[in-house]
């Protein structure tokens, strides 16, 4: 009898621990008006741990459903439309993902590819109409960027605004939000670092969306993640660290000094797993590259698998060749276009092979 007396006082200090943790409380706009929910939270981030799952491994192997297909977006306002429907479905109360990761392509000219003879122009100040036109191109953010990261800063930044309009046209009282944007968090003002923050009726309405963040960035968002609270979005857009791991990042996964020696050198597993005690997961993803000579593209949202889509010869559409359940590599695409009898692109072009 004495046994079960002593449990269930134990279990009775258990309880009230954990009712006194208290949110985050702040006179900053950026603060959130219901604190008391910061309990969900908690119980969300302790139970995300108990399951051993980590950013990666849970946006990437969730449980997607059978019906759900993907498109490539063959224009800026159509990914504008796919990224920020798929915001909203993930910040739903049914999905209640509000931590987001999502990387996009970026708009720019369709003569980008020439290299050492192209400029563009207005690259401080750009016109932002430029960048609804149907003649854009959707280029993933590789080295064909010649003015490096400060240029993908511009057309990022230019993306980020648009997706957080269209996201925000539903406010309450149909009040526009206004933008602001805070370069603070770039220090050396060179790194294509900035938060895009959107100011609607009431602050329970705004968004957070910090612009290429790296590394360095982790204390910003962290700060940021805090003063939102539960119940606000705060969502990365094209990450500067890479989805796939190399060696420092397969190293800095690990544990013990070898981990932290591997981090302290650039490698991103502490910093994944500092996002991912907040609550950040992949939500959009939509990257490209060059496959068998031909343009390749893997879009994923997080509730469904990865889809594999190859350009056709004309440049007009993209052709499903293949479904992962996990993001798959640079052979495993080969393989795909190889069972869709997908040849080699310059075969293709001088008539060695058909056309796709």
């Amino acid at each position: 009898m004495d046994l079960i007396i002593l449990c269930l006082l134990l279990a009775n200090t258990e309880v009230a621990a954990f009712s006194s943790v208290t949110g985050p409380t702040t006179t900053l706009r950026l603060a959130m008006e219901c604190p008391t929910k910061a309990n969900h939270r908690l119980c969300a981030t302790e139970q995300q741990q108990i399951d051993g799952e980590s950013m990666s491994s849970s946006s990437l192997s969730s449980s997607p459903s059978s019906e759900i297909k993907m498109y490539v977006p063959r224009s800026f306002d159509e990914m504008v439309k796919q990224v920020s429907a798929t915001m909203e479905d993930a910040a739903s109360s049914s999905n209640n993902k509000k931590r987001q990761v999502i990387r996009i392509l970026l708009p720019r000219s369709p003569d980008n590819d020439q290299f050492g003879t192209y400029y563009e122009q207005n690259v401080i100040d750009p016109d932002p109409s430029m960048y609804t036109d149907t003649s854009l191109v959707l280029v993933p953010p590789d080295e064909s960027w010649q003015g490096g990261i400060m240029q993908l800063y511009r057309s990022a930044s230019l993306a980020c605004q648009e997706i957080l309009r269209r996201y925000s046209r539903n406010a309450p009282g149909g009040v526009v939000p206004r933008l602001q944007e805070d370069r603070s968090f770039d220090e050396s003002g060179v790194d294509g670092v900035g938060l895009w923050m959107t100011q609607g009726a009431t602050a329970a309405d705004d968004v957070s969306c910090f612009v290429q963040p790296n590394q360095e960035t982790i204390e910003g968002i962290e700060f940021i993640t805090n003063q939102a609270g539960p119940d606000r979005v705060v969502v990365l857009m094209n990450p500067q660290w890479r989805i796939v791991d190399d060696a420092l990042d397969s190293a800095s996964k690990s544990g013990g000094v070898l981990g932290q020696f591997a981090s302290f050198l650039g490698g991103k597993g502490g910093t994944l797993k500092r996002l991912d005690s907040m609550g950040f997961e992949n939500i959009y993803v939509l990257e490209g590259y060059v496959c068998r000579g031909g343009n390749v593209r893997l879009i994923k949202k997080f509730d469904t698998d990865w889809f594999v889509f190859a350009e056709n010869d004309d440049g007009t559409d993209f052709i499903e060749v293949g479904i992962s359940p996990q993001r798959p590599t640079y052979q495993e695409v080969d393989q795909m276009l190889d069972n869709n009898n997908i040849t080699l692109k310059y075969a293709r072009d001088i008539g060695l092979a058909p056309k796709l």
